[in-house]
């Protein structure tokens, strides 16, 4: 199957820098992915902690929609626990509308447990509550009638007022760290799966449980796992060797690991400095920091993993400065998504077939040519020569 390729951006901005800016980057990075043919994009919700700023994906894809052609934008993801479910599935709708179709929805737990507890939420509630959350918004996107109460929100004949702009409905994923909870969410309700963790260690090695998890889960509700809508993501930074790849991240990856060792338990990046991180990551696995044969390798060995996925994310990071940073996903665009599109063959096969031909159609437009000029010049002759 044709794989498709995108960016999970979360943000990840450092603090000290210009927040209007930043966003503004955000923006003109997906524009320059639109550009390149990148399929999609998903963007964070975040309350807290001062590196993730979007506290809206749907106002920011509103922004970005109107900013590209083609690229599909997701809420990368909405925490459910966050959200009435009338009033996300309302937004969602809505957004549908107003993208004609490049809508998605992304649903999780929520990541950062800082956001969690300013809204008043125990961590251990949250995995139950996306459960109820997306139950209540599968039903009205389903155009149900829904009426269900729980601890933290209450539905009274709620029905939405309009239905989705796309046919049947938008795409939605639930992602998936290492525990099994979004991939039995994603086969209860019969939507994709984005396993955000693949390149870690232990998501690498949960990928084979995810996929069982998901699709055994989709059987006993009458639903079936499309590996198309399968999203696995990790993280990339591409130059044209490994050597100017690695000086590149110097940039930003220090800030980085230092933030991101207080987000996640047993977090993938350590050490104390630039060079002790890249070493660690590469040993580890998690992130590709190198060419593009790099990333074609990669690739490959996470669909050796899973069995097989529809679409590869790129995990945005800003590890090196903006111009890097794009240079980084025109490589991939250039060299590594062919690769897995099947539009490598077909003009390889042409080139050796014309190539292989030895002199035969270079000596025949040799004499086509010297017949044009022949011929050329016997008209000539003919229009001088006297009338007798």
């Amino acid at each position: 199957m044709r794989m498709r390729f995108g960016l999970f951006l979360a943000p990840f901005h450092p603090t000290g820098q210009n927040p209007t800016l930043a966003l503004e980057r955000d923006l003109d990075l997906i524009q320059h992915l639109d550009a390149l043919g990148f399929d999609e994009v998903w963007i964070g919700e975040h309350h807290s902690a001062g590196y993730e700023i979007i506290a809206s994906p749907e106002v920011f894809i509103a922004t970005a929609a109107e900013r590209t052609r083609h690229i599909k934008l997701g809420t990368g993801v909405n925490s459910l626990p966050y959200h009435h479910p009338l009033l996300l599935a309302d937004r969602m709708v809505l957004l549908d509308h107003l993208t004609r179709g490049r809508a998605m929805l992304g649903c999780g737990p929520g990541q950062l447990t800082s956001d969690a507890h300013m809204l008043g939420i125990p961590a251990e509630k949250q995995r139950p509550r996306m459960h109820e959350g997306l139950e209540a918004i599968m039903g009205l996107l389903r155009g149900d009638t829904v009426t269900m109460e729980t601890e933290w929100f209450t539905l009274r004949d709620a029905r939405l007022q309009l239905r989705p702009y796309s046919d049947p409905c938008f795409d939605i994923a639930v992602a998936a760290s290492i525990s099994p909870t979004g991939a039995v969410a994603a086969g209860r309700h019969g939507v994709g799966l984005l396993s955000i963790a693949a390149t870690t260690a232990q998501g690498f090695d949960a990928l084979g449980t995810h996929w069982n998890a998901w699709s055994e889960t989709a059987t006993e509700h009458g639903h079936e796992a499309d590996r198309r809508k399968w999203r696995l993501v990790g993280p990339m930074h591409l130059a044209e060797t490994r050597e100017q790849a690695r000086r590149e991240v110097e940039y930003g990856i220090v800030e980085f690991s230092k933030y991101f060792t207080h987000v996640l338990p047993a977090g993938p990046v350590r050490g104390d400095t630039a060079a002790e991180i890249i070493e660690n990551v590469d040993a580890d696995g998690f992130a590709v920091i190198g060419t593009p044969d790099d990333a074609i390798a990669k690739i490959e060995s996470l669909v050796e993993q899973s069995g097989g996925f529809g679409t590869f994310l790129f995990f945005g990071h800003e590890w090196a400065n903006p111009q890097a940073t794009k240079h980084s996903f025109e490589l991939f665009a250039q060299y590594v998504m062919p690769r897995f599109q099947d539009q490598l063959e077909a003009p390889a096969a042409s080139c050796e077939w014309v190539t292989g031909s030895g002199s035969y159609f270079v000596n025949q437009a040799a004499t086509s040519i010297m017949q044009a000029i022949q011929d050329h010049a016997e008209e000539k002759a003919k229009k001088q020569s006297p009338v007798t």
